[in-house]
């Protein structure tokens, strides 16, 4: 009995934990069915679904965003990539529209922002570290599926399925959600639906792929295919000497395992050890304002106060701080700011030699215009910025001949938005005042956001993260925007005193993230110059930190940082409608928008005369021969040879076919002598090539200037009728700029070893999901993923993880929806006929021009879809592949030229200098060449008023004005309501002068 009773005990007990096994099963498979039914449905409760989705998931990106705020908004619901079946599918398609709302409230625009410093409002919840080898790209990753209980329930019920992986690839910050295929179950998936219904045929050819797809799914075993792991051997550190300490410290080590050079590892281990030994920060330091808290002048300004002008003006020493290449927008600016009576002391990066030798020829038009003697390679965020501005400033206090009064930094990037008359009397008017920005937070936030209690260094154009430190006593630190007008008596301090505060507060910002923008603030703050502060640094800056806060300084400095973005014209009214005053804006990049440089223009100094050439236009320089071949990349190389050649060949063609006429047939000789971008109304419109080249009739060297410009690459494929509309345009490029939203390599020059990215541009609608596929010239599948639109979404962008080198060629790219084409793009991938910048050699183009290894561009294939999307397969592509992969010489130049042609064509050319042939124009006589004339961009000498801009409305004409409105006064009898409407339509700056000596009149 006892034996017996408890042999059924553990068999009831069993029965049981069966049935509360088999319940659970039940249970598990009842929530998986509900939860996917769901999410597919059509029914009125999917709304709601969605909003507790979006509660439970706390990294849903915002509504209408185009870019991922951090990992967490990375994790999202499993999207399923090809075919279902054809009935269930077709009837999803009906009823719901791919993808789902997020809820989460859009971040407001401040017009006015005064957080003017350069880190992310939620530095808090970034990742600063960057301790990876500074080899490896940056690569990010998205979560598989919307929360880690349905990736865990997903994975019981479909263990015989591949799982997606928690770390895919993915669009990058600043797009949507890219699913690639391998993540996902080939044969079901709502992104898959076919619009069914229509015909009995045309679901019997979807039923036909649908088994084409499965089949080749049985075939592939499609899997996730990773970015492929660049794992660096360990790096044995060496030194010239040994550290004087155990570098224990994890970012120091980090630093250590990255620099690239021995003397930076070097310094390195002398500063973290000198910092551990307390031998490199001051532990106290003395504060000498008599003032508790922090001051803040309260200053007031009257734009019609300029009017009336200082019997004893202020004189500007005006610092210019420009780098890249763009020479003309800096000469603009300048022509905007100049005055005689004012000094422009210019420091043009160490790396930018070609705007070097710009600024050089500028200053020697005007005596008070100077070039800095020495010139530093300034990085954000680096310690080396302060360093330039310190060393700016003590050169102008020893120049005796200057004789200046304030301190104004500016870059290439800014521009006025008052006049330098209005300048000059507000600033006259508060002679005594420092204008500098503070950061308007709590000041441990600050200190913490700020990176100020951590140990930087700067070396081999990096700034190293070295360990924590501590901020000195007896201070109260500050900061903001390193963008300052400051007073010739707080720089003869800073720059002259050897007090406690000013030599221990140079010690201290040596080794600190982002110095300018803290230094001089906490300075003022802590002197006896503190009553002269004013929280206003006279500047609007354009800051849309959910765009231009992207981590995108990472490769120079171990920090996540911000960069404000380009002012478009839609923010013109901004510069009106300041609540404090301001006297110059930023950022400005012709490049991007000259449309607003030619607003603000106006606005200041009236337009330019009618028939004035080249108002729309813009030139920027991004080759000059005194740069040498070695400053460009083979890639640039080749395209711009190619280039030479078709305008060559342009011109043999003017001469219509007459073999016996060569005076317009030409033999290219040497590298290009410069390349210019071209852009009309702020539309790219190509390159513009000066080169040289002998005329086959004459023997005589010519130079010429080829304009080449971008077919047509692009073409949407649907119907107009179509219901999917929302594609504006797609493109395949490097160079991704995900604050401007835009490719910065111009026209995609792209060769073998580029990694490239494609971005689409979308318009308002509903949510959806498209698939794009990459297909390389011999119609190999390279890549395919889904991606995931919001209603609101603008752009997305992805680079899919190619395996190189790439294939050169003419690539495609399509955009399917519900496998239906949407549209279809090219690019060229061009095959290179130089190497380390000379004429490239066989075993080179073998190596180069082969394609990936296996012609693999992942780690799975996707071969099975090329059935299914129409896409032939020919074993004589491959085959004349490998033949133009051993091309060299003439018979590469030849295939290179073949291929530019299909997606470039020379529009014109010109002649630089004398010329041979008959129908070939001077440059200077076409409006698209650089050699053209340029006025809004072109110096001049300073007029009698000293300003080199002039305005439209010159004073005389202004004086016959009031003549006739006083032989009329007697007529008109009350003159101010005659004149009121007339000084509400002119430009400011003539309303105030009209209108002030009407009223002498009157």
């Amino acid at each position: 009995m006892m034996v017996g009773g408890s042999c059924a005990r553990r068999l009831a007990r069993r029965s049981r934990s069966a049935l509360i096994a088999a319940l659970t099963v039940l249970l598990v498979q009842t929530l998986i069915v509900w939860n996917f039914s769901s999410l597919d449905s059509g029914e009125d409760g999917a709304s709601s679904v969605r909003e507790k989705r979006d509660r439970v998931a706390a990294g849903n990106k915002a509504a209408g965003s185009d870019y991922f705020q951090r990992d967490e908004s990375h994790k999202r619901r499993q999207q399923p990539h090809l075919p279902p079946p054809p009935a269930r599918g077709a009837a999803r398609h009906i009823q719901q529209p791919d993808g789902y709302y997020s809820h989460r409230p859009k971040e407001k625009s401040r017009v006015d922002s005064n957080n003017e410093n350069s880190v992310p409002k939620d530095f808090e919840n970034i990742d600063n570290s960057n301790f990876g080898a500074r080899s490896q790209p940056h690569r990010q990753s998205v979560g598989a599926t919307s929360s880690k209980q349905r990736e865990h329930l997903q994975e019981k019920a479909h263990a015989q399925q591949q799982a997606w992986r928690d770390n895919s690839p993915h669009l990058g910050r600043s797009s949507n959600e890219v699913l690639p295929v391998g993540h996902q179950p080939l044969a079901v998936g709502n992104n898959s639906s076919y619009p069914g219904g229509q015909a009995v045929a045309g679901v019997s050819r979807q039923q036909h792929r649908a088994s084409q797809v499965q089949q080749s799914q049985a075939q592939h075993r499609h899997q996730h295919s990773h970015r492929r792991q660049v794992t660096a051997a360990p790096l044995e550190v060496t030194y010239d000497q040994p550290p004087k300490c155990e570098i224990s410290g994890k970012e120091a080590i980090s630093a250590l395992s990255r620099a690239k050079s021995k003397d930076c590892r070097q310094q390195i281990a002398e500063v973290y050890c000198r910092h551990k030994e307390g031998q490199l920060m001051p532990e106290k330091v003395t504060r000498y304002c008599h003032l508790e808290g922090k001051a803040n002048v309260n200053v007031q300004w009257d734009e019609d106060s300029a009017e009336s002008f200082p019997l004893n003006p202020v004189r500007i020493a005006f610092v210019l701080v420009v780098h890249g290449r763009a020479a003309r927008q800096v000469q603009r600016l300048f022509k905007a700011i100049y005055h005689s009576s004012h000094y422009y002391y210019i420091h043009v990066d160490q790396r930018s030699n070609y705007l070097h030798r710009q600024v050089q020829a500028l200053a020697v038009q005007y005596p008070n215009v100077r070039v800095t003697p020495w010139r530093m390679a300034t990085i954000w965020g680096g310690a080396s910025l302060l360093t330039m501005y310190l060393r700016s400033m003590a050169d102008l206090l020893a120049m005796r001949d200057w004789n200046w009064d304030f301190f104004i930094n500016l870059s290439a990037a800014d521009y006025p938005i008052r006049t330098n008359k209005q300048l000059v009397a507000f600033l006259s008017k508060y002679r005594d005042m420092n204008f500098i920005k503070s950061h308007g937070r709590d000041n441990a936030r600050f200190i913490r956001k700020q990176g100020l209690d951590r140990l930087f260094y700067e070396c081999d154009t990096h700034m190293w993260r070295l360990g924590d430190r501590k901020i000195p006593d007896g201070i109260s630190v500050d900061g903001g925007s390193d963008w300052f007008l400051l007073n010739r008596m707080f720089v003869e301090y800073v720059i002259n005193s050897k007090d406690d505060l000013v030599s221990n507060m140079k010690r201290f910002y040596a080794y600190t993230l982002l110095p300018a923008e803290s230094f001089f603030h906490t300075v003022l703050e802590n002197s006896a110059y503190c009553g002269s502060m004013v929280d206003n640094n006279l500047r609007i800056t354009n800051w849309n930190r959910k765009l231009g806060c992207k981590c995108q300084y990472k490769h120079i400095v171990d920090w996540c940082g911000c960069s404000p973005n380009d002012f478009k014209p839609a923010d013109f009214h901004r510069f009106q409608q300041t609540v404090r005053p301001t006297f110059f804006a930023r950022k400005f990049e012709a490049s991007v928008n000259q449309e607003i440089v030619n607003q603000l223009d106006t606005y200041l100094f009236g337009p330019h005369p009618q028939g004035t050439p080249a108002l729309n236009s813009y030139w920027e320089n991004v080759y000059d021969e005194s740069d040498g071949a070695a400053s460009l990349s083979d890639t640039r190389l080749t395209y711009y040879h190619s280039f030479s050649r078709l305008g060559l060949a342009r011109a043999a063609a003017s001469l219509q076919g007459n073999p016996k006429d060569h005076s317009c047939r030409y033999f290219p000789m040497g590298h290009p002598v410069s390349v210019h971008l071209y852009f009309l109304s702020d539309q790219f419109q190509g390159y513009l090539i000066q080169h040289h080249a002998t005329n086959l009739a004459t023997s005589k060297l010519e130079t010429m200037e080829t304009w080449v410009a971008p077919r047509k690459n692009f073409r949407i494929t649907t119907p107009p009728t179509s219901a999917f509309s929302r594609l504006q345009f797609a493109e395949i490029g490097t160079e991704w700029d995900a604050k401007e939203r835009m490719f910065r390599n111009f026209g995609g020059l792209m060769g073998p070893m580029d990694e490239t990215v494609g971005m689409q541009k979308w318009s308002k609608g509903p949510n959806i999901t498209v698939t794009v596929v990459w297909i390389d010239p011999t119609n190999v599948i390279a890549a395919t993923y889904d991606i995931l639109i919001d209603a609101s979404a603008e752009y997305t962008h992805y680079r899919p993880p190619l395996n190189q080198p790439l294939r050169p060629g003419v690539w495609s790219v399509r955009i399917l929806h519900h496998w239906s084409p949407v549209a279809e793009m090219k690019f060229l991938i061009a095959p290179l006929t130089h190497h380390k910048r000379q004429p490239i050699r066989q075993e080179d183009t073998v190596k180069l021009h082969n394609g990936p290894a296996k012609n693999s561009y992942m780690e799975q294939s996707f071969h099975g879809l090329n059935p299914v999307l129409n896409i032939p397969v020919s074993l004589g592509y491959v085959e004349q592949a490998k033949r133009n992969a051993a091309l060299t010489g003439l018979e590469l130049e030849r295939w290179v030229d073949s291929l530019v042609g299909e997606l470039w064509e020379a529009a014109d050319v010109c002649s630089v200098g004398p010329t041979a042939c008959p129908v070939m124009q001077a440059c200077a006589k076409n409006p698209w060449s650089s050699q053209s004339p340029d006025p809004k961009s072109q110096l001049r000498a300073p007029r009698a008023d000293g300003r080199i801009r002039a305005g439209s409305v010159a004073p005389f004409q202004i004086d016959v004005i009031l003549n006739t409105f006083s032989a009329i006064k007697t007529i008109c009898g009350h003159l101010s309501q005659f004149i009121s409407p007339q000084c509400d339509t002119v430009p400011q700056h003539i309303r105030n002068n009209a209108c002030v000596r009407f009223a002498h009149l009157s």
